[in-house]
């Protein structure tokens, strides 16, 4: 796109948010919304989302959201107008001793939110995954609407939506600069130089946002972690198999619709920093042998399986793990970004915050305050933590 255009929103990045965004924003009468990507549409952490469906958060403003995520999903292709790869299996999260009360509370925070949840005892579990070893869980939480999607295909239904609704999204189309004057955004200038002018701008671009904004004084202090999945031949047919949420041996797997299962590390104790331009995409031989004794160790039940295939991706962590999303101190400019592989689940909700702060300032839903993800409460030192945190998995929220 050379030479100046204009737009009434610009939305900067392809991910899910982005053009979840996009879709929020055009079928809400936004006016003219161009959305620009500078690889293609999901190219990049989209791509690589595990697609988990839960509503299992110990703070309330998320668990709202992914709820209003599960209704979201289940009726996507009727909203969207295309199957989005949602498969809802279930979801099973088991604790340890320590963290009984802890599930406990949650769950009756959850249900509250009229989130159908409850506990389930180890012969319930074990009837949902007969292969897999209890024996250490005390207790677990079941969420039978929850399960995995596809972030692939959702982020290209936000694009087919929002194209419907007049959005335009200019892919190979990088933007390298916010245009702003005075206390207040002015557009974007893209890779050849080209502009595009607009009172608002939304930044999702991952953790790509963190330079955009710097470049105009605002500071979104995200930290780029690399993750492994390791994908698995189990070895023999596991129907109705729901995702397992392991926070006792911190890990979660889940059923992939080839009958492999996929594998996730959710131990952040000692995490990997990556460069997101330029990380190696290949398995670690440390982390598949930790991936192998932890599936061997939980799962026994499954003594041919073996390991498939696997690779990395990236998350865009804040210092409390939760996102911003947020209007800034320049006046139009709108954060989405920082989102700790929460992105995928909240992603319809986050839509249609990123609307309601573009188009009114705030929040339009009671139980998703924008305060929760203001982007200063990092400068101000009140970070977004668990009422009840679970002390053997400290980053799941």
């Amino acid at each position: 796109m050379n030479g100046t255009g204009t737009a009434d929103v610009v939305v900067v990045g392809g991910g899910l948010e982005g053009t979840g965004a996009a879709w929020e924003l055009a079928r809400r009468g936004a006016g003219k919304v161009e959305l620009f990507e500078r690889h293609a549409v999901a190219a990049a952490g989209t791509a690589k989302s595990s697609g988990i469906v839960r509503c299992h958060y110990s703070i309330r403003s998320l668990a709202a959201m992914a709820w209003a995520g599960v209704q979201f999903f289940e009726n996507a292709e009727e909203i969207l107008g295309q199957d989005i790869g949602f498969q809802q299996t279930g979801y099973v999260v088991g604790v340890g001793g320590p963290d009984v009360a802890a599930l406990r509370a949650n769950l009756e925070m959850q249900r509250s939110l009229g989130i159908e949840v409850d506990t389930i005892d180890h012969d319930a579990v074990a009837q949902l995954w007969p292969c897999a070893r209890l024996d250490d869980f005390a207790a677990f939480g079941y969420e039978p609407r929850g399960g995995f999607g596809d972030g692939h295909r959702t982020a290209q239904a936000f694009a087919a939506a929002a194209r419907r609704e007049g959005a335009r999204i200019h892919q190979n189309t990088a933007v390298t600069r916010l245009l702003v004057e005075g206390d207040r955004v002015r557009g974007v200038e893209l890779a050849d130089g080209g502009r595009v002018h607009a009172p608002r701008v939304v930044v999702a671009a991952g953790p790509w946002s963190t330079s955009l904004l710097a470049d105009v004084g605002i500071d979104l202090p995200i930290e780029v972690l690399r993750e492994e999945i390791v994908m698995v031949a189990p070895g023999r047919d596991l129907p109705g198999m729901p995702v397992l949420s392991d926070l006792v041996s911190l890990q979660y797997v889940r059923p992939e619709r080839n009958g492999e299962i996929l594998f996730g590390n959710s131990d952040l104790s000692d995490p990997a920093t990556a460069d997101p331009d330029s990380y190696s995409n290949t398995l670690t031989p440390a982390l598949l042998e930790r991936a192998v004794d932890k599936l061997a160790d939980r799962l026994p039940g499954l003594p041919d399986a073996a390991v498939a295939s696997g690779y990395a991706g990236c998350y865009d962590v804040t210092p409390d793990f939760n996102p911003a999303i947020s209007l800034t101190g320049v006046e139009g400019l709108v954060v989405a970004a920082g989102f700790s592989g929460h992105g995928f689940k909240i992603a319809p909700a986050v839509a249609r915050l990123v609307a309601d702060l573009v188009l009114t300032g705030r929040s339009l839903a009671p139980d998703v305050p924008e305060s929760d993800f203001r982007l200063a409460r990092f400068a101000e030192g009140t970070l977004l933590t668990s009422p009840n945190p679970y002390v053997s998995a400290g980053q799941l929220r």
